[in-house]
């Protein structure tokens, strides 16, 4: 064998073979396009109209989907209507970012009717959360990145805090927070790469092409309007799942408007997330800024994060 040949050959078997990076989306620029389009609830152009007001404000073009106005009971159009939307906002190479104008429920039945080809190859910022945790987490498994934000009608009663982070990043600009510290908080100070989501959901897809492998990754979860109990079922599942065991970090975001039954549970949504987490030597951040409430501040999924957990409070920077 020929010495350059034989040198070739054991620095391939002798180091080892690093994991492909996530590709960053192209960050928007004035004059650049966005859509709105709805994935799942039904929705009008009235409550959006703060949020175009605001996307042109920054110098932004907007396309209105298809599916804005259509009515198939709760959902924005038949599923086909829906994804069909979404596919031609996919592949259209003037749009550069794709908005979702709504959560509820909806957004699970149409990732099977999606051709993600020229999206792997060209990627764009898919920008929503709640519902649409889905399609963040089937996105971040091809290693793309994704903006987990307020939706277009959230515009309106957001606060400056949200609407300031989901401008910056939008363009590209340095995202950080600082936060008081929380009587659960866990220390620890870690980097790593950024997922989750909507606590419903994420359950809800396990077993799925679409889960997100947590492994070695820094997981956001929040979650709305259901029983506590279902909090604790959830909880367990991804427990007994490993997802705790084998992730990096945990940021517990709102656990907003939680219900209970005639007879109490006895903890509320943080304790019971508290004790299912309390086990695991990792950092913890809970009443994170984002989820269903008005300071529903911007996330990058998929983005390498450092998450510094300390008795005086956290710091969250994006890298």
């Amino acid at each position: 064998m020929h010495k350059n040949a034989l040198f070739l050959l054991l620095a391939f078997v002798t180091f080892p073979i690093f994991a492909q990076s996530v590709k960053i989306p192209p960050y928007l620029k004035k004059g650049d396009t966005i859509g709105i389009l709805a994935t799942a609830r039904k929705v009008d152009m009235a409550p959006l109209d703060a949020g175009i007001k605001l996307m042109e404000k920054w110098g932004l073009h907007v396309v209105i989907g298809k599916t804005i106005g259509l009515d198939n009971d709760q959902l924005a159009g038949a599923d086909w209507q829906r994804a069909t939307d979404l596919q031609q906002m996919m592949d259209n190479p003037a749009i550069k970012a794709i908005w979702c104008a709504k959560g509820g429920y909806g957004t699970v039945r149409l990732i099977e009717r999606l051709d993600f080809t020229n999206f792997k190859k060209k990627p764009k910022w898919f920008i929503g959360f709640s519902d649409a945790t889905v399609l963040h987490s089937h996105i971040n498994n091809f290693d793309i990145a994704t903006l987990h934000g307020m939706v277009a009608i959230s515009v309106g009663r957001a606060t400056p805090e949200a609407i300031e982070s989901f401008r910056k990043a939008l363009f590209g600009e340095k995202l950080s927070y600082t936060l008081p510290a929380h009587k659960f908080n866990k220390p620890g100070k870690v980097t790593g790469e950024l997922v989750g989501g909507n606590l419903s959901v994420l359950y809800s897809i396990i077993g799925s092409p679409s889960e997100a492998d947590p492994k070695g990754k820094i997981i956001f979860i929040e979650d709305l309007d259901e029983y506590l109990y279902h909090i604790d079922r959830m909880m367990m599942n991804l427990k007994r799942n490993d997802y705790f065991k084998n992730v990096k970090g945990i940021i517990i975001g709102g656990m907003t408007k939680m219900r209970d039954n005639d007879i109490p549970w006895g903890h509320d949504a943080l304790e019971i997330i508290q004790d299912i987490t309390k086990e695991y030597n990792i950092p913890i951040c809970f009443n994170f800024p984002a989820g269903h409430i008005q300071d529903n501040r911007a996330l990058v999924f998929g983005k390498q994060v450092t998450l510094d957990v300390s008795a005086t409070g956290t710091i969250i920077i994006f890298e």
